[in-house]
């Protein structure tokens, strides 16, 4: 007679599930093991544990997932541009990429998602929690992903470098998108006036241009902006630490200081494509460029 599931032990949301019959597609050897690798979630064990690099994981899953970061084994492929990919998961956010489909949506502000992780992001812009924070400045971040980025400003690491330019990244990403300003590659396209970018980010603010959805919030004078970077650089402060060297008058911010010094220099760095005309502000550029959209017959 076999040993009963030793379940009542666990007092998480999943004490339920494992309550009542032994599963057919377990085998019991003195404990259970779907109840053994449902505890390794809780006490944080990692049994599976890779000889390259010493690195551990809790799933075995999880290890052969991570054996491919080093083989280079890319079993997904996508059926319509024959990419591939080393995780199944990684695939479904590729799809979606080409079908526009986004499941997860924000019930705060209507905001759309392809993944649940980038809804959960999403919503901290929202609540204000900064979970992850740096041991050692303490400086806090939304994504664990932006921590990381930031601990390499305190270490200097930079080992991913474009060997054309011989330009180095602290990120892997950020060394594949620096490859498509070199290639000249724009696979991200808006669907309502045609304008391709090089980067999904880039995209997703040019479409904002078309909406006027402003998304971040200022929680202290309630304005709102189009992107985060602005926001960021909001201030009540009244602090105005650049100062223009040549007339003196002082800003807020680095960028509308540089703004300020094409008024001097009379430097005009974004020109429309289709006809010329150029301007000292990008936001010029843009809505100038709107006005060709418009002109043109359907």
């Amino acid at each position: 007679m076999q040993e009963k599931f030793p379940f009542t032990n666990c007092i998480c949301r999943h004490e339920r599930s494992f309550m009542g019959k032994q599963p057919s597609n377990f085998i019991q050897y003195g404990k259970t093991l779907a109840y053994q690798s449902h505890t390794q979630r809780h006490n944080g064990e990692k049994l599976y544990g890779y000889n390259q690099c010493g690195k551990a994981f809790a799933k075995r899953s999880h290890l052969k997932n991570h054996e491919r970061t080093h083989s280079g084994e890319k079993p997904y492929e996508c059926n319509q541009c024959c990419k591939a990919f080393a995780q199944s998961s990684h695939l479904q956010r590729h799809i979606r990429t080409r079908t526009g489909e986004k499941p997860y949506e924000c019930n705060k502000c209507g905001r759309a998602f392809a993944q649940s992780c980038s809804l959960q992001k999403h919503n901290r812009t929202h609540t204000g929690e900064k979970p992850y924070e740096c041991n050692q400045c303490g400086k806090a971040f939304v994504r664990r992903s932006t921590l990381n980025i930031h601990k390499r400003s305190h270490s200097g690491e930079k080992s991913h470098e474009y060997n054309l330019c011989g330009k180095a990244f602290a990120q892997r990403s950020a060394l594949q998108k620096h490859e498509k300003i070199h290639i000249g590659q724009k696979p991200y396209e808006c669907n309502q006036c045609g304008k391709a970018f090089a980067r999904m980010s880039h995209l997703q603010n040019h479409k904002r241009n078309h909406t006027g959805e402003k998304p971040y919030e200022c929680n202290q004078c309630g304005k709102a902006f189009a992107q985060r970077s602005t926001l960021q650089k909001q201030t009540h402060t009244g602090e105005k630490p650049y100062e223009c060297n040549q007339c003196g008058k002082t800003f807020a911010g680095r960028s509308n200081l540089q703004l300020h010094k094409r008024t001097h220099t009379g430097e005009k760095p974004y020109e429309c494509k289709q006809c010329g005309k150029a301007f000292v502000q990008k936001c010029h550029l843009q809505k100038h460029e709107r006005k060709h959209i418009r002109e043109k017959p359907f």
